[in-house]
């Protein structure tokens, strides 16, 4: 087979087209130009059968770039159609069956076809000649190439200085753009561009283009690498100095000062009782840290880290009082009321004095803030005889301040339980986890997750910590939690605790608190004595009527010390044997006008007016549901920020009045030529829950019959379409409301009868609660006519029987959500 191979020629020329069949190589990563003598090394079966074909020919052979050099049996769409026709000059087969080829690129080809051959791609194809023409815009173009080449090669080292004087000889545009592209180290797509750009002055544009590109490239990392030199010579001469300094600290004596330390941490090792994994723990490290040097930063840390495995309490324990009438005593020193959870403390220090050793156990306080929480962990602390410590979790949102840091991060530390632990000094305190719901979770990770194993009395035997990387005992810890409410803690969080709930106080009891707590703490702490002030029982009830609403009694105790620091002015004015008696119409003097509207209802009876009774975090609530009838087309119109049950429950309570309409002397289609508004004031405040809805209905059959509901009555509970009453939660917080806001009687459903004796015996002697099975009953107490019987027109139907099953007393409430 004869190959005709075009030189580069001037354009003018006759156009000729060769079509040779050849053999061809395709090449991975690397693209050959003409011109170019370059070794390949091939291991590919067809590769090799087709090298070999050549050899027992013309040695010429068609080289072509894969687009995708993975591939190793590239098929006819991977490979590009443009390559180099070269010779092989040389080949040597080697012993591991790879053969090495010299080659010399002649000419540009263009593959037209595939031919069939199974052992190697064989290939028509067409050679393609240069064309250009000569001009001063070449010349200068050839000219700049080879300058911008020179300072390429300075800046790249690879580039042999013969290859820069060969190229500054090239005369011909073509043959300087391949020679220059053959030692750029620029993308295999962007070789292969040139490869095929066929004219040879738009080849050198674009070869001027790269070679200018890799210079600044080159520039930019020579930059970069003497910063990095001056760098690593600042680092060494600071070694350097450190090393001077180490050696005058020598001689200054410096050394026996760590020597000394390291001394000090064994005669601590050796008197500290710790498990055995600590104690081999913290043996390793100190081995460590001997062959250390004093100065380095690891040196720090390992003493930093045998230090607090030393000072935590591994065996420091205190010792229990079993005393039970004493704790008692103390309990009831510190907190009026709170019974459940005093027994529940009292329980514990039975069993113990009964039991050796007993898990400690982890108890969750719920209730409104204010009502003593807190400070009742304190007093279980004092009444056990234990070290107490407080660790706040609002706003929590790091696992690690659970768990600590591992001590590969700079500045690692222990998580806040151990810290906690060695600030208690002993291994059994009572540990308070404040404010437990308002932890939250991002992208650091869940700390309510972390509190899983530390609650956890199966598991928190062997509390891992991060930082300390050894187990630790949390079993005999007695854990308090305290929230506000539940909704917000996980449920596995709430199944490892015991659920306590803390009510608000009543009246009488923020009564008793202020006298015997509060007023006496206030005076001590504004330097009054007895002498100085006293208040009225009315005074202090004026306060807790009119000046604040709570179901605990911290803003209580801020009025009081509000009124404790006027007086006290006084007294400094006056002298030290002033007395001032602060009286219920002393009161406004002191803290202003009355803030809330207290024991007074609605000043009469008003149609379409009813009270309900609601459940907050802070405890209970009236909730006033007002109902008007306009004209209209039969349209319910339900405002004050109710939620969907809600919303249903008033739609139930209209369904429930349209099914009764005959019997309440309604026309059956009444609602078509009416709309019917449901407001619940105090809009901005979300509601939900379904235990106004025979309050609802209430209202809505009063603004119907143009009948007045009581005003001192309240009420709650759901109804259904058929009138039933159904169990509602959250009743003494609403029986209590219904007290403070002095409501004669309220209506409960039947089966919440049995929590009744939940509620404190002095609210039961102020307010009637009337248990009823249906809505007919609850419009017979409610509404204010003379005869209930008239109410109905017609006869009732008989009552429903009782159903397989009851709701439990805990069910859904009617929820105020602040915002």
């Amino acid at each position: 087979m004869i190959f005709r191979l075009n030189r580069s020629r001037q354009s003018g020329e006759g156009d000729r087209k060769n079509l040779i069949t050849v053999p061809m190589l395709p090449l991975r990563d690397i693209v050959v130009f003409p011109h170019m003598v370059v070794p390949l090394f091939i291991g590919r079966e067809r590769s090799i059968s087709a090298l070999e074909f050549a050899m027992g020919q013309e040695k010429y052979i068609l080289l072509c770039t894969q687009k995708d050099p993975r591939r190793d049996e590239p098929r006819e769409a991977d490979i590009f159609r443009v390559g180099t026709l070269a010779a092989i000059l040389q080949l040597l087969r080697l012993p591991d069956g790879t053969v090495k080829v010299l080659i010399e690129g002649k000419d540009r080809a263009q593959i037209k076809q595939y031919l069939a051959n199974p052992h190697f791609f064989q290939v028509e194809a067409e050679e393609l000649a240069d064309t250009w023409s000569h001009n001063p815009e070449i010349e200068a173009m050839r000219r700049a190439t080879i300058v911008s080449f020179e300072t390429y090669a300075k800046l790249n080292k690879k580039v042999p200085q013969e290859v820069v004087q060969t190229v500054a000889g090239l005369e011909d545009p073509g043959r300087l753009s391949d020679t220059v592209a053959g030692h750029l180290a620029v993308k295999t797509e962007e070789k292969q561009g040139l490869l095929e750009t066929q004219d040879a002055g738009r080849r050198l544009e674009k070869v001027l283009s790269l070679v200018n590109r890799e210079n600044e490239i080159l520039q930019i990392e020579t930059r970069i690498k003497n910063r990095v030199k001056k760098q690593m010579e600042k680092t060494q001469r600071e070694y350097y100095l450190n090393e001077q300094m180490r050696a005058i600290q020598k001689e200054m004596g410096e050394k026996e000062d760590f020597k000394g330390e390291v001394q000090e941490l064994e005669r601590r090792i050796r008197k500290k009782k710790m498990s055995a994994e600590a104690q081999a723990k913290v043996k390793h490290e100190l081995k460590k840290l001997k062959l250390m040097s004093p100065m380095s930063a690891e040196a720090t840390v390992v003493r930093n880290y045998i230090d607090w495995l030393l000072s935590l309490p591994w065996y420091e324990k205190t010792r229990d009082k079993h005393d039970l009438d004493e704790a008692e005593r103390i309990l009831h020193e510190d907190h009026y009321g709170l019974e459940k959870p005093k027994e529940r403390i009292l329980e514990h220090l039975a069993v113990q004095s009964l039991v050796k050793k007993m898990k400690g156990p982890i108890l969750c306080l719920v209730g409104p803030p204010g009502v003593g929480k807190t400070s009742l962990a304190k007093s279980v602390a004092r009444a056990l005889g234990r070290n107490f410590v407080r660790l706040s979790l609002g706003g929590v949102r790091d696992e690690a301040e659970i768990r600590g840091h591992r001590r590969t991060y700079i500045g690692a530390l222990p998580g806040k339980i151990i810290q906690s632990l060695k600030k208690a000094k002993s291994g059994n305190p009572v540990f308070c986890l404040d404010e437990v719901d308002k932890m939250s979770t991002d992208f650091r990770g869940d700390p309510s997750a972390a509190l899983l194993e530390v609650l956890d009395p199966e598991q928190n035997f062997a509390f891992n910590d991060h930082y300390l990387d050894v187990d630790y005992d949390l079993s005999e810890v007695m854990f308090i939690t305290t929230a506000n409410n539940l909704y917000s803690i996980p449920a596995p969080l709430q199944d490892r605790m015991e659920i306590i709930r803390l009510p608000g106080y009543t009246e009488v009891e923020k009564l008793l608190i202020a006298q015997q707590f509060l007023i006496p703490k206030q005076c001590t702490a504004n330097g009054l004595s007895q002498e100085n002030i006293s208040f009225s029982e009315n005074s202090v009830l004026s306060i807790i009527r009119q000046y604040t609403r709570e179901a605990g009694v911290r803003n209580l105790e801020r009025e009081i010390a509000s009124i404790t620091r006027k007086v006290a002015r006084e007294v400094a004015a006056k002298g030290k044997d002033h007395h001032v008696k602060v009286s219920s119409q002393a009161v406004p003097k002191y803290l202003g006008v009355p803030r809330f509207r207290f024991g007074r209802t609605e000043e009469a009876d008003e149609v379409g007016l009813t009270t309900g009774l609601a459940w907050t975090e802070f405890g209970g609530e009236l909730l006033q549901t007002e109902v008007v009838v306009l004209p209209g087309r039969g349209k319910l119109m339900i405002t004050g920020k109710l939620g969907e049950v809600m919303q249903e429950s008033a739609q139930a309570a209209l369904s429930y009045v349209r099914s009764k309409a005959e019997s309440l002397g309604l026309s059956p289609d009444f609602y078509r030529k009416i709309d019917i508004h449901v407001h619940v004031p105090e809009g901005a405040i979300p509601k939900d829950g379904p235990s106004a809805g025979i309050t609802i209905a209430t209202s809505i059959v009063s603004a119907l019959l143009k009948i007045a509901v009581k005003r001192d009555v309240a009420m709650t509970g759901e109804i259904t379409l058929r009138g039933r009453v159904l169990p509602i939660g959250g009743l003494k917080e609403k029986v209590i409301a219904a007290h403070r806001h002095q409501i004669k009687t309220v209506l409960i459903p039947r089966d919440n009868a049995k929590d009744i004796k939940e509620i404190p015996a002095r609210i039961l002697k102020s307010v009637e609660l009337t248990p009823v099975d249906h809505m007919d009953e609850v419009l017979k107490l409610a509404l204010a006519v003379e005869d209930p019987e008239t109410l109905f027109k017609a006869p009732l139907p008989p009552a429903p029987p009782e159903p397989a099953f009851i709701p439990a007393a805990e069910g859904p409430t009617t929820e105020i959500r602040p915002h």
